[in-house]
């Protein structure tokens, strides 16, 4: 069998008393689309911050394309997407074609100059997004669909292999949400992208993710969607522990 693209080790993290991640382990294959869903503050973030570089677990491990992320330097094989890339700062004076282009500076080291080869990846990106018609509007002029598409593009400018998304669609409506899932959907199949989405969208996810991972401070699922999607009013009632009711959420 193949090394994981991600493998994480019975990681543990605390804030002080406060138990955030407890003995998580999960891992992602290459090509595969991951669903992590959970309550607030239930580690989500701080599991992806960790899987970012961004903190340190205080326990475990966690390996990036066979590397163990302390010594892992090819950030350019990860394209990130944050919540907070759809609440940008709406007089931000840089188009959307710029706002892609920034994408690259990971891969050409800050200052570095744009060839004719980056603009043109830049554009098709573009393109894949459906942004193309929009590529010299200012940023802060699009919808909150458009621009997380706008976001996706930058993430992908770089040739990722990897792409993670963190909770994409907050403050997003229905309709682009549907899109943006039918976009990260066709990458992943059409481009053999391996995925992995943090989501509140519990009723959405399992229909177009091939696994799910369920943590609320430690995994309480991780396994095949089809096996989350027969077992869901269990898995969550003991992850967010209260009896839920599910609510069908069909996105047209």
């Amino acid at each position: 069998m193949s090394t994981p693209i991600l493998k994480v080790s019975h990681l543990y993290f605390s804030y002080g008393n406060q138990k955030v991640l407890d003995d998580v382990s999960l891992s992602l294959e290459e090509g595969e689309f991951l669903g992590i869903v959970g309550p607030n503050g239930s580690g989500k973030s701080t599991l992806m911050k960790m899987i970012l570089g961004l903190m340190r677990p205080q326990q475990g491990e966690i390996d990036l394309f066979g590397s163990s992320i302390a010594h892992f330097r090819e950030r350019s094989r990860i394209g990130y997407v944050s919540q907070k890339a759809n609440s940008f700062n709406l007089g931000f004076p840089a188009t959307v074609r710029e706002i892609v282009a920034s994408g690259l500076t990971g891969k050409l080291g800050l200052f570095k100059r744009y060839k004719k080869s980056d603009w043109r990846r830049v554009d098709e990106v573009m393109e894949q997004v459906e942004l193309s018609h929009l590529a010299n509007r200012n940023i802060g002029k699009l919808s909150g669909g458009q621009q997380q598409r706008a976001f996706i593009a930058r993430a992908l400018v770089g040739n990722p292999e990897l792409l993670i998304l963190d909770e994409p669609t907050v403050g997003v409506d229905a309709k682009s949400t549907t899109q943006f899932y039918e976009l990260v959907r066709f990458l992943h199949q059409n481009q053999g992208l391996s995925v992995i989405m943090v989501t509140h969208d519990i009723g959405v996810i399992s229909s177009y993710v091939d696994r799910v991972a369920c943590l609320n401070k430690r995994l309480f699922f991780h396994g095949e969607a089809a096996e989350f999607q027969r077992r869901q009013k269990e898995i969550l009632s003991a992850a967010y522990d209260y009896d839920i009711q599910l609510v069908e959420h069909h996105h047209h």
